[in-house]
């Protein structure tokens, strides 16, 4: 098959989940021995045509110069590449700023939508962009000849709200063998004696919560938080809450270092509360991490009963002053590295796109 794959900022990752997934799936489809295409931003800092035998097109980004509307722009120049490419298969990572375009949709290609979470619902957006991100959604799921859904609460929400179909393929995670507690040395932290929050910052990752529960509970271990803080938020947090004790660490890119930061933690909390499968709580269950969740059905789908589960602040303080009983904490760990092994894996997640693609492709012929 020849696949495209668009509505990330391309590959090699140096950016986040999506683009991580499509650098996983495009590897683990030229394997397989498809032709794969990836488009890549103008601003992505791998600039070559090719990488690791997947074919890169590089178009015209210019949301730096007019912001998040570029991001329209961008997925308009890479649509309107496609037209010409004669994909098999057209696999569209997210809606946000493409489902708009869908006349323009390549005809002869089945356009496969992974529908990403509910994008609609996050804080950080006033009523109006709301708005648009529902009409987005709507025609996203109206217009795609398949849909994909990442976790078990999309794909009942997808049938609900649009009486559509849609296939459940979650994302994948690695289970880390290796640590390097040498960089615990660079946070000041020793081994088990800190806890830990790695996210965006942003109002529905909860971190604002986490934050208050910690300092209500006042552990003497500190709490190190990881992700730019440079947007509005982040400013907010580090400016109302000033701690010897709460540390915020700015991004951390490098994955190794990320996993075993992880790994050390005393407690793991995921806040994550919009969205589907989150791939940095599936790297902190491959991590082994002690994790202490957001309660909600996309988490919980996940860890199910192999986690803590937090609402509001108070919940949170309540989790950092428990007595933790190591065998407990041992087997919620194990349970979730099966899980990774067992349903999160790579290979089976590469197998069952492939199967979506062959099945498609077989329909139309």
């Amino acid at each position: 098959m020849k696949i495209g794959i668009l509505g990330t900022r391309g590959i090699p990752n140096a950016y986040g989940g999506f683009e991580q997934f499509a650098q996983y799936l495009a590897l683990g489809m030229v394997q397989k021995g498809h032709d794969v295409w990836v488009y890549n931003s103008s601003m992505h800092p791998y600039q070559e045509k090719q990488w690791n035998g997947i074919h890169l097109i590089h178009c015209k980004d210019w949301e730096d110069k007019i912001g998040t509307a570029g991001q329209f722009v961008y997925d308009y120049n890479c649509l309107h590449d496609a037209g010409k490419r004669n994909f098999d298969i057209l696999l569209q990572l997210g809606y946000t700023s493409n489902s708009i375009w869908y006349p323009l949709w390549p005809k002869r290609s089945i356009t496969v939508l992974n529908m990403d979470g509910l994008e609609w619902k996050r804080a950080k957006y006033n009523k109006i962009t709301r708005r648009f991100l529902l009409y987005a959604e709507s025609l996203a799921a109206k217009h795609g000849d398949v849909l994909i859904a990442d976790s078990k609460g999309i794909q009942d929400y997808i049938l609900y709200k649009y009486h559509k179909e849609s296939i459940y393929i979650p994302y994948g995670a690695e289970i880390i063998e290796n640590y390097d507690s040498s960089m615990l040395k660079e946070l000041n932290v020793e081994a088990n004696k800190y806890f830990l929050l790695i996210a965006r910052m942003e109002p529905e990752n909860n971190i604002e919560t986490i934050i208050k529960g910690y300092l209500i509970s006042d552990p003497n271990d500190p709490l190190i938080i990881i992700g730019g803080f440079k947007n509005k938020f982040g400013q907010y947090l580090v400016k109302k809450y000033q701690s010897k004790k709460l540390r915020f660490a700015g991004a951390i890119y490098d994955q190794s270092s990320i996993n075993s930061i992880r790994h050390y933690s005393l407690l793991y909390f995921h806040g994550h509360s919009v969205g589907g499968t989150n791939p940095s709580l599936l790297e902190a269950m491959a991590c082994s991490c002690n994790i202490a969740a957001h309660d909600n059905i996309f988490n919980k789908g996940i860890l199910q009963e192999d986690a803590y589960y937090f609402f509001d602040a108070s919940d949170v303080s309540h989790i950092i002053d428990l007595p933790y009983d190591e065998k407990i904490i041992h087997q919620r760990q194990e349970k979730n590295i099966e899980k990774i092994r067992n349903a999160y894996n790579w290979g089976k997640i590469i197998d069952a796109y492939e199967n979506v693609f062959l099945d498609a492709v077989k329909l139309k012929a």
